[in-house]
C-alpha cells in the first residue's frame, strides 16, 4: 500500500471498526479462556518433563527439543500474555496467572526461569516495544538497532556471521543487557534525575547498578539453575547422566534461542512493513494503523501450529489488543483481516520462513524498511475508504 493511500484512510471509522470488535471480544473473556491457557501450559510442561526424563540417557537433539520447547513455551505463551494483563480480568483464577504476581519476587524461578527478569521484560517489552512501535523508542526496531552493521561490516558474508551468532545467543547478549538498562533509565526518570547516556556494553559492568542487576539477577542466577543445579539433580544416575544433562540444556539454550530469533524477529521487519520518524500523536485510530502497518502474522488456526509459534504469529491481532487471552485472538482474527479489507489496508501474513528472509534482509542491509514523513500519517483523511 502505498504512502498516500494510507494518508486517506479514515482514522475515526478505523478507530470505531476496531474498537467494535474489542469491545465484543471483552464480553466473551472466561473461564474457557482460563482453561484454553491450563492445557496450553499443560504442553510446554509435559515437553519439558519428557526431555529432562530421556536427557540424562545420552545427548541427543529430540531431548534437547523438548526442553528448548518447554522453555519457549513458558515465555511466549504463559509469560508473555499474563504480563500483558491478558487474564487479569478472569475471576476466580489462581494469583499466580494474574500480572500483579506472575514471576514476581520469589515465584521467578517457579512461574519463568529465564535470563529476563519479569520488571525489566515489562518495560522493554510491554510498555516500550508496544507502545512506540517502530519508533526510535522502540528498542525492539531492526531498522534502528542495526543500522551500524551495512555501514560497518562491509563483507557481506561477514554480516550473515553476525546474525547467526545473534540469533543463537540473542536472549543473553540482546535482551538482558536491553531489559535491564531499559528499567534502570524508567527508574531514572520516575525520580526525576537527569537521563544517562548509557551505552549498551556499560550494562555488563559490576561497577554500575545496571550492571549489578545484570549479573545478579539474570546471569548468574539462570546460569546455576538451568546448567547447574538441574544437571545435578541427576547425580544419583551417575557422572555420564550429569553431563549428559549439562550438554542436552546447552543444546536446548541454543535451540530456544533460534527459537524465539525465527518467531520475534520477522514480526515487524521486512521491506513491505512500515517505521515512524515521530511519536504517535494521532490518536486511537492513529494507533492502530500503525500496528497494521509495521506488522505481520505468521499462518494462524489450530492450538498446536499456534503452540509451535508461540501465539506470535497474531501479531497484528496482539499489537492492536495486547491484553486479550490467547484464545480470543484465534476468534478474532478473521474480523481484523476483514475490518483491514475494508479499509483498504494491507494484511500481511505469510509463512514465518519467508518473513525470515526479509528481515534478513534488513538485518544485513540489502533491503530497507518503508518509511513515511510526519505529515502522512498526522494529517486529518481528506477521503473515507470504506
Amino acid at each position: 500500500m502505498s504512502r498516500s493511500k494510507i494518508h486517506y484512510v479514515d482514522r475515526k471509522l478505523l478507530e470505531k471498526d476496531l474498537d467494535d470488535i474489542y469491545n465484543a471480544t471483552r464480553q466473551c473473556i472466561g473461564s474457557e479462556d482460563f482453561q484454553h491457557l491450563k492445557k496450553l501450559e499443560h504442553w510446554g510442561r509435559l515437553c519439558s518433563l519428557a526431555g529432562y526424563a530421556s536427557s540424562w540417557i545420552v545427548p541427543n537433539p529430540l531431548s534437547a527439543f523438548l526442553i528448548s520447547q518447554g522453555n519457549f513455551s513458558r515465555w511466549t505463551i504463559l509469560t508473555h500474555p499474563i504480563s500483558h494483563k491478558g487474564y487479569d480480568k478472569i475471576t476466580g483464577i489462581p494469583d499466580r496467572y494474574n500480572s500483579r504476581y506472575f514471576a514476581r519476587g520469589w515465584r521467578r524461578f517457579i512461574d519463568w526461569p529465564d535470563w529476563i527478569t519479569s520488571a525489566g521484560w515489562h518495560q522493554e517489552h510491554d510498555v516500550l516495544h508496544h507502545y512506540h512501535l517502530g519508533e526510535k523508542q522502540d528498542p525492539d526496531c531492526l531498522h534502528h538497532n542495526l543500522s551500524w552493521l551495512a555501514d560497518f561490516v562491509k563483507p557481506l558474508w561477514l554480516r550473515y556471521l553476525l546474525v547467526a551468532l545473534t540469533a543463537a545467543t540473542w536472549k543473553l547478549f540482546y535482551y538482558v543487557p536491553k531489559t535491564h538498562k531499559e528499567l534502570h533509565l524508567s527508574l531514572v526518570r520516575k525520580q526525576r534525575k537527569p537521563v544517562p547516556d548509557m551505552p549498551l556494553k556499560n550494562t555488563w559492568s559490576f561497577f554500575s547498578p545496571e550492571g549489578k542487576a545484570l549479573w545478579f539477577e539474570s546471569v548468574i542466577p539462570y546460569t546455576g539453575f538451568r546448567f547447574v543445579l538441574l544437571p545435578l539433580l541427576f547425580f544419583p544416575l551417575g557422572q555420564v547422566a550429569v553431563f549428559s544433562v549439562l550438554l542436552n540444556s546447552l543444546m536446548a539454550e541454543i535451540m530456544t534461542n533460534l527459537h524465539t530469533f525465527l518467531m520475534i524477529m520477522p514480526n515487524h521487519t521486512g521491506d513491505d512493513l512500515y517505521v515512524f520518524d515521530k511519536k504517535c500523536t494521532g490518536g486511537r485510530g492513529e494507533f492502530y494503523l500503525r500496528q497494521i502497518i509495521g506488522s505481520v502474522n505468521y499462518r494462524t488456526g489450530s492450538d498446536f501450529n499456534d503452540f509451535l509459534h508461540g501465539w506470535l504469529n497474531y501479531q497484528i491481532e496482539h499489537h492492536l489488543w495486547p491484553d486479550l487471552p490467547l484464545l480470543q485472538y484465534q476468534r478474532l482474527q478473521p474480523h481484523v483481516k476483514a475490518v483491514c479489507e475494508k479499509h483498504g489496508l494491507p494484511y500481511r501474513q505469510q509463512s514465518v520462513f519467508k518473513r525470515l528472509l526479509k528481515a534478513i534482509d534488513i538485518m544485513v542491509g540489502r533491503t530497507q524498511m518503508q518509511t513515511m514523513d510526519q505529515q502522512a500519517y498526522t494529517s486529518e483523511p481528506l477521503v473515507s475508504v470504506v
